[in-house]
């Protein structure tokens, strides 16, 4: 039986344990669907990232969640170079990764700092008679007086700068710790938005540094709340220079922060000029070790329901 090399790696974060863990298998060539998807079940991370061989790009990554593959992961990305980095497998400088989502630019920092850049942003404004206040606020367990506050100023919407993301402001922090999500509720919404999910943020944050305070929650894709989310923030980023959150200039560098109502705090760096939108962050690998795998057409005996 075979086995592969495996990680743990903490994004979005300076120390092991904080931020958004994902899996990395930094040499996954000749691996089936089905082994990936297996690996990535096993180790539980949000999701796993699987690092291929490409002819077009630099790298080519797969991401899979323990429940289904999806198309990009920010916070994975951020993993898998600082990992590579870490480790002196990549040095710093400019490479291009290929997606499910098309190929996209990555910049390591001499300090580590990995940078994804993201696809041209989309930015759909959801008027309230096609989704209100107290429909939001019954899924997401939030009082809706505390959405109908900020609404008038900061509208509702669908972004995307890669993976559509559903963006809900809300007025204070208090309210946004306070959620108590409905599972059922947010894929229901997200569904009829073609949304992976839900980002719901408050400019009322813990640290005067940070811009914002953001969570999210992708139950649709097997993640009730994600600690930090890369895709999402690259999304919120574009959405903010859409709907002139800003008076003035629109900031050169955002800093969200995220996590820290589940004990995974973290912060994310994102940079917005018209269509070019890149993410940023550290990570530290807190985990590395060696799975065995069986084989691709091993009979398993497992019984589909």
């Amino acid at each position: 039986m075979e086995t592969r090399r495996t990680l743990l790696v903490d994004a979005f974060a300076d120390e092991p344990l904080a931020g958004n863990v994902a899996g990395v298998v930094p040499n996954a060539a000749g691996l089936s669907d089905d082994q990936m998807q297996r690996i990535a079940a096993e180790l539980g991370a949000s999701e796993t990232a699987f690092l291929l061989g490409s002819d077009e790009a630099d790298e080519r990554l797969r991401y899979f969640t323990p429940a289904t593959e999806v198309d990009l992961c920010g916070h994975a990305t951020i993993a898998a170079y600082g990992a590579l980095f870490e480790e002196g497998a990549i040095d710093a400088g400019d490479r291009t990764l290929r997606t499910n989502v098309g190929d996209l630019d990555v910049t390591v920092d001499d300090d580590g700092t990995v940078w994804m850049g993201q696809n041209p942003p989309s930015v759909e404004r959801i008027e309230a008679d096609e989704l209100d206040a107290d429909r939001l606020g019954d899924a997401l367990g939030i009082d809706p007086a505390a959405l109908r506050d900020v609404g008038a100023d900061l509208p509702v919407a669908v972004a995307t700068t890669g993976l559509p993301w559903l963006v809900v402001p809300v007025n204070f922090l208090e309210r946004l710790g306070e959620a108590d999500p409905d599972s059922a509720a947010i894929e229901a919404v997200c569904a009829a938005h073609d949304a992976v999910g839900i980002y719901a943020y408050t400019f009322d944050a813990l640290d005067p540094e940070s811009t914002l305070h953001g969570r999210a929650f992708a139950p649709a894709v097997g993640v009730q709340e994600d600690p930090v989310t890369g895709t999402a923030s690259g999304a919120v980023g574009a959405y903010l220079q859409e709907v002139g959150a800003f008076d003035g200039d629109f900031p050169d560098e955002l800093r969200f922060e995220q996590g820290h109502f589940i004990n995974r705090p973290g912060h994310v760096r994102v940079r917005v000029a018209g269509d070019e939108v890149r993410v940023g962050g550290d990570a530290v690998t807190s985990l590395d070790g060696d799975l065995r795998v069986p084989a691709a057409d091993r009979d398993d005996d497992i019984i589909e329901a």
